[in-house]
């Protein structure tokens, strides 16, 4: 991020971020910050999605004591957006839009201030198969 940023998508085996089972018997799915860690100030999301289905990156903050991938996942598959600061979902564009599409990249650029975050693909049941990560902002 801060202009470099990766999100990964499709059957990529066992999630070492601890995902959960989810809808899609094709395996599990993992959504990768790359670099974890960022200072704070203007920062660009990147997404890269290298899966075959379409993909979005929403950015939430993460409350104190909370760990990436412990949202509630609602009966459509989905978590809540509500605080959302910022969503990559544009096929080769800025901002919102119907997705990522396979092997194509959308980006966001905000503000962050220093805090922990939680980048996740709310497509329906893509959270709970694994796709989110924390995104942790320095002074």
């Amino acid at each position: 991020m801060s202009d470099r940023g990766r999100m990964m998508g499709g059957p990529n085996g066992p999630n070492p971020m601890g995902g959960r089972n989810g809808w899609y018997a094709m395996g599990m799915m993992r959504l990768v910050a790359h670099p974890k860690t960022v200072p704070a100030g203007k920062v660009t999301l990147r997404v890269f999605n290298t899966g075959s289905l379409s993909h979005e990156v929403i950015v939430l903050p993460l409350p104190r004591g909370r760990f990436a991938g412990e949202r509630a996942i609602g009966p459509n598959g989905r978590v809540s957006e509500r605080g959302s600061l910022a969503e990559a979902s544009r096929t080769c564009g800025a901002g919102e839009g119907d997705g990522i599409a396979p092997r194509t990249t959308g980006w966001t650029t905000l503000r962050l201030q220093p805090g922990r975050y939680e980048l996740v693909c709310n497509n329906p049941g893509h959270y709970g198969a694994g796709m989110y990560a924390e995104l942790d902002v320095t002074r």
